[in-house]
């Protein structure tokens, strides 16, 4: 039980003022709400005085929960929990409430204070989280390749395929022992080295094994293993899709060719004078062989082209997410801000018509004699007040403010047109240099800690191109440069120019530089040399993917510790073939 004097120094300490504060009356009706908790919920404080607390309250509170409250100011026990307030304005705050019942169990009821924070931006990012699992559950259910996540032993999610192959549940899967399913005859020495593999934590896994399906079935999976880092956890990814059908025609062949050796030996003991005619079959029949296997591999590499173009059609859907999402952000802020310059391009003008008018006062109160009392009392509020050098401040706070709405409507001109998306795929002429100075303006946070840009720019045509695209190259390359550059302020240098009927993009940074080792797969898929979890390997790739769909061209320099330069080499005009290729 709190005391009034102790509930007077809770209420009046500093760091209340960082929480929303009200108390109620025994009869619930409120008797105090800070400052906070009126800004908040847009109510004046007298218009909440007298009211019920729990008039407040949003529909989207749970029936029960005023019931709680009640039981636990009755009991004299505190309450905590999410609580929904209606505000002035209709709109719905939430709020991380602490609910402090101010009699002890078992007395009448009595006052109760109330203390919390605004969660209302937490409770719209678990909502758009939500919908976005729901998304992504729709889109990994409609794969034919299963995926896991697992962290330890515990199953955090898998898709529909899985179950397909296996013909185990989600919840047989999850109360048996990882790998359950593999065939006793290698379980223990796959499951040995998938514990290796984890416990060096690095690279990918790629096995081919043995399962037995639910219906005793016996099958073969290629398995493929990461490790990601996911709610600030190593978390374990795997793929794995069916190859039954392709272990099959290989146990096939190799039977066939153990029958063939049977038959040349049985013809070679019987039939010597046949030796020629045998051998040339043989020859055939190997003939046959390179060609199948020729095949396969050439199978497998389309299978490994079909994986890769999934992820990043996986991932540049995500990215189009995103762009619609930041679309439609900066098409609301743009709203909110015109009223801002508005109304201080009209306050500007009203402090001008207010300064007139005092200097007409002030003219008119030269003329009164210096002991005039009016005249006296002006002079000491002008003083008091300090006029002068509110006349040379506020034009000053108003240019900034003024200069401070321009950058934002920039910073807002700039997001929409970086994340225009076009899904209609549609070629349009646009320039280049403005494309980049808005991807620059849109990463500006990642470069300006740590290196300076400078814009060497060439006289450049207009391109036809896919502008939405190229930024997202342009932002790559970009960002790369800014995480190459690890220790002091580094340097970032954009080039144009145009050769021909090219144009060619330059993005140039002094910073650590790529190994020689690694230039020749910087392209290639999920190849990344930053720590799990930063990065997904895809940018590179993606970028090369979207520059050879403009039938361009991507390459690189680099030198240890020197630096690194990505050229970007464009044609000015697509030809009708090339815009209607992929």
């Amino acid at each position: 039980m709190r005391s009034p004097p102790e509930l007077v120094r809770l209420i009046e300490h500093p760091i209340a003022h960082h929480f929303l504060v009200s108390v109620a009356d025994t009869q619930h009706r409120i008797v105090y709400v800070n400052e906070l908790f009126c800004q908040s919920t847009g109510y004046r404080a007298e218009d909440l005085m007298g009211r019920e607390w729990v008039e407040l309250g949003s529909d989207l509170n749970p029936p029960q929960l005023l019931e709680e409250l009640r039981q636990s100011i009755i009991t004299g026990r505190d309450w905590h929990g999410r609580f929904a307030f209606r505000r002035h304005d209709g709109s719905v705050l939430w709020e991380a409430m602490t609910m402090i019942p101010l009699s002890a169990a078992g007395e009448e009821e009595g006052m109760c204070l109330g203390f919390g924070t605004d969660i209302s931006e937490l409770i719209e990012t678990e909502q758009r989280l939500e919908e976005q699992k729901v998304i992504f559950r729709g889109i990994t259910d409609t794969l034919s390749t299963s995926i896991t996540l697992r962290r330890g032993r515990r199953l955090l999610y898998t898709n529909h395929a899985l179950e397909t192959l296996t013909g185990y549940s989600r919840k047989e899967m999850d109360s048996n022992p990882i790998g359950f399913f593999i065939h006793p005859d290698v379980r223990d020495k796959i499951n040995q080295e998938i514990r290796d593999w984890q416990d060096g934590g690095k690279g990918l896994l790629s096995r081919e094994i043995p399962i037995i399906t639910k219906n005793g079935e016996h099958r073969w999976v290629a398995l493929n293993m990461a490790i990601v880092e996911h709610a600030g956890e190593p978390t374990t990814v795997a793929t794995a899709y069916d190859i039954t059908r392709r272990k099959q025609a290989e146990e096939s062949l190799r039977r066939a060719h153990d029958n063939l050796e049977i038959q040349v030996r049985q013809r070679t003991e019987q039939l010597a004078l046949a030796k020629a005619d045998l051998e040339a079959d043989v020859h055939r029949r190997e003939v046959s062989e390179t060609k199948l296997m020729r095949q396969y591999t050439e199978l497998s590499k389309l299978n490994q082209q079909l994986q890769s173009a999934h992820e990043q059609l996986v991932q540049s859907e995500k990215l189009a997410s995103i762009g619609q999402l930041a679309a439609g952000v900066a098409h609301e802020i743009n709203n909110p801000i015109g009223y801002v310059q508005s109304n201080l391009g009209s306050l500007d003008s009203y402090l001008q018509d207010l300064f007139e008018l005092l200097a007409a006062y002030e003219a008119a109160a030269a003329a009164l004699p210096a002991d005039h009392p009016a005249l006296l009392a002006a002079t000491a509020l002008r003083r008091e007040k300090d006029l002068d050098f509110l006349r040379q401040d506020v034009p000053n706070l108003m240019g900034e403010s003024q200069e401070g709405i321009g950058r934002v409507r920039k910073i807002v001109a700039d997001l929409k047109d970086f994340s225009r998306v076009d899904s209609d795929q549609t070629w349009q002429w646009t320039d280049l240099h403005r494309g980049l100075d808005s991807t620059l303006n849109i990463v500006n946070n990642e470069i300006k800690y740590k290196a300076d840009v400078v814009k060497e720019y060439g006289d450049l045509p207009e391109v036809e191109c896919l502008s939405s695209q190229l930024n997202q190259v342009f932002m790559n390359l970009l960002v790369n440069a800014a995480h190459s550059i690890k220790a002091n302020r580094g340097l970032i240098t954009l080039r144009t120019g145009r050769e021909g009927s090219d144009v060619w993009v330059e993005v140039a940074d002094n910073g650590c530089g790529i190994p020689p080792e690694n230039l020749g797969r910087i392209f290639d898929p999920f190849f990344t040399t930053k720590p799990v979890g930063k990065g997904t390997g895809l940018g590179l790739s993606l970028s090369y993917g979207i520059v050879q769909k403009h039938h361009g061209r991507i390459e690189v320099k680099s030198q240890i510790e020197q630096g690194t330069t990505f050229r970007v080499t464009l044609p000015i005009k697509q030809s009708e073939t090339e815009r209607q290729s992929p």
